[in-house]
């Protein structure tokens, strides 16, 4: 049990010989010229998931979301079919997982959220937790009204005739052609399905908006939608992972049933094959273009979710000796296993839309995003046989999809801000529950209007995009680099028995921080022109979109000032140091003196309190190393 007490002892409690005139020990230890001794603060008790089940479907449910089923098979054609998988694999193996493994362990050893962590970490990168939390707010504005609308379409499949189904209603345009059933259809471009107007002419209503300068008034339907969302969040969060555990073995679980039932509906539709076989259809020379790696880093960074906080959260409930490697390599499977099934739900159904319209698969899955999920996919369904059912049971997936990411995101910021402010938040949970979801809603009503489907895409595009993959990256690089790999494998092999391999250490000093910053550089290089159906948007509204993506992200080097200003000691006189847990380990070892340490690399001695972590033992770690606590 030597090496659990060795990774407790703070590098300021291990100089104290030599640094006391310098800077005060951590608190919670006591601190001597001979042997230091580690005293144990008891903490506030914490809440633990109820059952180990309840973890991994709210993991499984953040990471599975409704871009695995709209955004992955999409991207999987549009990059060399089957071709495409190799890059994916190869991404998810030595970027994804790695990243993904990371984050699990952080939150389970230190148990703690994503603004707090950072003092046991590195102190001066703190601002990544505040970037966090900010940047899950913008994706709270967005994505709730992307499941309002789905549960716009919910209420409306309660008929017997789909309304999307025909092109009789009082919303359609003469431009309106409803090609199924009818003999001698011409398909043009001016052509519009009947579901595509029901989508942006009745749940948007985005023909009374002109753009960004006019975005209309708030769809009060769409409101009392987005009403019913949060409801449901707030009841689900305002308990903590007592309530939300249970919740999930709903919302984790349905969609899967529904993709098991429309993947054999959809694999017994005509023309299904035709749809499989483009989805698969490996392009082989598409693996020499740099955009097909750069979608498949993207895809796989945005598909598992590390960076967003959420994996941090959740695995602080865990206990201590939880297997966070198995939980890290059954998620990431699962996850990547369903984004390759739901290429099938959608592609079955894309080839049996191609056989109706007569025209090649790759003119009907032109729509990406959004647009699959709300006119390609509601369209093939409308003329099946029992359409109602499977259009309640398609936005009943789509709704549980949505609010286990939306669990994840806002647990992300509720357990970050209460655990920095406990005093003050801890017995308040549910009125903070409360506020957040007030703010969120409120936050969300711009995407509520009638151009609301304009404000959707620069928030999801500049909101998050490159926010939080710079956000990832120096996470990376403050875990591996600052914190040390080697402290961050003793931590891991604390909690599991063992020490995590060689792959696992490359990959978080290298390859996983090299895979991120190729989608940050890639990215911003290559940027497409942003327009959503026959809009473009203008030059003013990418600046907004990039004020939007900086201000999240500003918040790092703002703290990092703020740090360094009000941090006690000088910049320039040499006061401590910086140490390795081997230097440590050897301090105990050899008995070494004070005067031993004018050997070991010293920084500033303002900058080095910055860097320093400040090493603390939660009361379940105390348990694990067999000491007693103090009052």
């Amino acid at each position: 049990m030597l090496l659990q007490v060795e990774l407790c002892i703070p590098d300021s409690a291990v100089m104290a010989g030599s640094l006391t005139h310098h800077s005060s020990p951590n608190p919670g230890y006591s601190t001597n010229n001979a042997v230091p001794v580690p005293v144990i603060t008891q903490t506030e008790s914490r809440d633990k998931w109820s059952k180990k089940m309840d973890f991994l479907l709210s993991v499984i449910g953040f990471a599975v979301d409704l871009g695995n089923v709209w955004r992955f098979p999409y991207i999987c054609y549009q990059n060399g079919g089957g071709a495409f998988l190799i890059p994916y694999i190869l991404m998810a193996i030595f970027g994804g997982v790695p990243l993904f493994y990371m984050e699990l362990a952080l939150g389970q050893f230190h148990r703690t959220g994503a603004i707090s962590i950072w003092k046991h970490i590195c102190p001066i990168f703190k601002g990544i937790g505040y970037a966090i939390c900010i940047i899950a707010l913008y994706v709270s504005f967005y994505y709730n009204t992307i499941i309002a609308w789905a549960l716009f379409y919910f209420y409306s499949s309660f008929s017997s005739i789909l309304p999307w189904t025909n092109c009789d209603n009082v919303w359609n345009t003469p431009d309106c052609t409803n090609y199924f059933g009818m003999d001698n259809i011409t398909w043009t471009n001016a052509s519009r399905s009947p579901a595509e107007e029901f989508y942006t002419r009745n749940v948007l209503e985005i023909h009374k908006s002109s753009g960004l300068r006019n975005v209309g008034g708030v769809r009060w339907q769409l409101m009392l939608c987005l009403f019913l969302i949060f409801t449901i969040v707030y009841f689900s969060l305002w308990k903590g992972v007592k309530t939300s555990g249970k919740v999930v073995w709903v919302t984790a679980t349905l969609p899967y049933i529904v993709l098991f039932i429309l993947l054999i509906r959809g694999a017994t539709l005509p023309g299904a094959w035709r749809g499989v076989v483009f989805y698969l259809k490996p392009q082989w020379g598409k693996l020499l273009e740099t955009s097909v790696w750069v979608d498949a880093a993207a895809q796989i960074f945005f598909s598992l979710g590390p960076g967003f906080g959420v994996l941090l959260a959740l695995s602080s409930y865990n206990s201590f000796t939880n297997n966070c490697y198995r939980d890290a390599i059954v998620t990431s499977l699962v996850n990547c296993l369903t984004s390759f099934v739901s290429g099938f739900v959608i592609f079955t159904v894309l080839g049996y839309m191609a056989e109706m319209r007569q025209v090649e698969v790759e003119d009907v899955a032109r729509d990406k995003g959004p647009s699959l999920l709300f006119i390609t996919y509601p369209e093939a369904i409308a003329n099946m046989m029992g359409s109602t059912f499977f259009a309640i049971i398609f936005f009943v997936m789509m709704i549980t999809l949505g609010l286990d990411s939306t669990f994840g995101g806002l647990e992300a910021i509720i357990t970050a801000v209460l655990d920095e402010y406990p005093d003050q938040l801890y017995h308040r949970r549910e009125l903070f529950v409360l506020c957040l979801v007030v703010v969120c809603f409120l936050g969300s009503l711009s995407t509520l209007t009638n151009g609301g489907a304009y404000v959707v895409k620069l928030l999801e595009e500049f909101g998050v995009g490159s926010s939080i993959i710079a956000v990832g990256f120096l996470e990376a690089i403050a875990v591996s680099w600052f914190y040390g790999i080697h402290r961050f494998s003793n931590d891991v092999q604390a909690m599991l028995g063992k020490a995590p391999g060689l792959f696992w250490k490359v990959c978080w000093v290298a390859i996983s921080p090299a895979f991120l910053a190729y989608i940050i550089v890639s990215s911003l290089l290559k940027a497409p022109p942003l327009a959503l159906f026959d809009y473009k948007y203008p030059d003013w509204s990418i600046i907004v979109g990039y004020i939007v993506g900086l201000s999240s992200f500003i918040w790092v080097p703002i703290y990092m000032v703020y740090k360094l200003v009000w941090t006690p000691g000088s910049l320039k006189q040499v006061g401590g140091c910086v140490q390795s847990p081997e230097t440590v380990s050897d301090a105990f070892s050899s008995n070494l003196t004070s005067a031993s340490f004018a050997r070991v690399p010293c920084f500033p001695q303002r900058l080095a309190v910055c860097l320093r972590p400040e090493r603390t033992i939660p009361d379940i770690h105390a348990e694990n190393l067999n000491m007693a606590t103090v009052p």
